[in-house]
């Protein structure tokens, strides 16, 4: 006798643990994703995955000129402090803004095929990673250049990377349900993030900021990442307790209420976007 299955809503799952289930399940969909998106950013470039790492090399080397010069900041190695807090930054930007513009220009698939409506923010955040893995390359060669020792604290770059992971995850699934709601959400957060890069000591020592306006640095979450990732290359420290303690908080909690905000609309992304 054949037998007759039953579904009942009350024993359905919550939508953040169903949501994480399907993600695990569809694992392999998000890593060819990625492949996609590493592929199409340097298939028709003539450098190819060479851009990735000369890319914030020239970067570092027009910033340097015109700040170091312009501003005399007296900061030893400056092409050094800068390239470290810049590679973070563009990790983070970057992450987010393809988290928003895949969930926009791609979410037409949700009302073909089903997939997790998580996985383009994953799939942001796993290209991101590769490239950052990639851009490390010219700061070591940077580092060797100035004569800086390349000391082993670096080797907790990999929890710097997890910690910042977490956070921009978080905020990359908040963007993209906004964006899933208001289209023009993504051309306003190009602007904030232009505003956020110049709040964040980034191109400039914080000593510089006036002691009336450095709450501003305090309450600015991604400059605890910076100091995770710059201290180890910049100064050959582990950076302190309290700054890992904080941004480890702030970017799993972020983590967590970017997961709880995006996967709560879930089932209306598919005719929203």
């Amino acid at each position: 006798m054949r037998k007759v299955e039953v579904y009942d809503t009350a024993t359905r799952s919550p939508d953040l643990v169903r949501e994480l289930v399907e993600l695990i399940r569809y694992r392999d969909l998000v890593i060819q994703l990625v492949i996609r998106s590493i592929k199409t950013r340097y298939k028709r470039s003539i450098l190819g995955v060479g851009w990735t790492m000369l890319n914030p090399l020239l970067t570092m080397v027009v910033l340097t000129i015109i700040f170091s010069n312009i501003f005399r900041f007296t900061v030893e190695n400056y092409p050094l402090y800068l390239l470290s807090g810049l590679l973070l930054w563009n990790f983070f930007s970057q992450t987010t803004t393809a988290a928003m513009t895949e969930m926009l220009w791609g979410g037409s698939l949700f009302q073909r095929i089903y997939v997790p409506k998580a996985i383009f923010a994953f799939a942001a955040l796993g290209t991101s990673i590769v490239n950052l893995v990639l851009s490390i390359g010219p700061l070591l060669f940077i580092m060797l250049l100035l004569g800086v020792r390349i000391r082993p604290a670096i080797l907790f770059l990999p929890i710097s990377i997890l910690l910042v992971s977490a956070f921009t995850l978080g905020v990359s699934l908040i963007l993209s349900r906004a964006a899933a709601f208001f289209a023009d959400m993504l051309p306003v957060y190009e602007v904030i993030l232009m505003i956020w890069m110049y709040m964040t000591p980034i191109i400039y020592p914080q000593e510089i900021v006036p002691d009336s306006l450095r709450w501003i640095l305090r309450v600015n979450p991604v400059l605890y990442f910076v100091d995770t990732f710059r201290k180890p290359i910049y100064y050959g420290t582990l950076p302190e307790i309290q700054t890992v303690f904080i941004a480890a908080v702030v970017g799993l909690a972020t983590l967590g209420i970017g997961w709880w905000f995006f996967t709560r609309k879930a089932n209306e992304y598919a005719y929203r976007l």
